[in-house]
């Protein structure tokens, strides 16, 4: 029973990484001290109404957990694993970590907070949300496109995203306090 459940999880993955891409990402890196909070626009391909997309706005919060966790045992809380993809969090850690993926031993919180329908093609609302990010100069906000029936790991490859993108920048900041010279305020500035 577990080998179809792995299975089931590693055609998942498989899917959401051929479908997953990155159109905007958050420009500054993630803080290394304090919550960084990674507002997104997910897009898919509606399943129940054909030739419509999937629009959901949120953000994951990445944080510090309030207790030390064992190495490789990230918090994953609000996606969803077990509506969807039909597992629990430890089951998708564990998957994760079998396919030699390792999440910093943080929080990762999903809120999100709009459902909607955009009712035209899934490449006619990756440039209408493209031009209207553009349109804000908003370089905090993610643009990303996945598969309706995984869009949690996609999700989850655009925080991989970013937290590999800061780890030079955390390393530095860690260093800068162990040395005391200071590098406790958040200045992520481009």
């Amino acid at each position: 029973m577990r080998g179809d459940y792995f299975m089931r999880l590693e055609k998942l993955w498989q899917k959401a990484l051929k479908y997953t891409e990155i159109h905007r990402a958050r420009l500054n890196t993630l803080y290394t001290f304090s919550p960084t909070d990674l507002p997104y626009i997910l897009l898919t391909e509606s399943k129940v109404n054909p030739g419509n997309t999937v629009v959901r706005r949120g953000d994951v919060r990445v944080d510090k957990p309030f207790i030390f966790l064992p190495h490789q045992h990230p918090l994953f809380e609000g996606f969803d694993f077990d509506k969807n993809i039909k597992a629990n969090e430890d089951e998708v850690r564990s998957f994760l970590l079998m396919r030699g993926l390792s999440f910093p031993s943080l929080k990762y919180k999903n809120r999100t907070y709009l459902l909607n329908l955009y009712e035209d093609s899934l490449k006619k609302a990756i440039e209408h949300y493209k031009k209207e990010l553009q349109r804000k100069e908003d370089i905090t906000l993610g643009l990303i496109v996945g598969d309706d029936d995984c869009w949690q790991f996609s999700l989850l490859i655009y925080v991989a995203t970013m937290v590999l993108k800061s780890a030079p920048h955390d390393i530095k900041k860690y260093l800068k306090k162990l040395e005391g010279k200071g590098g406790f305020e958040e200045n992520n500035s481009i």
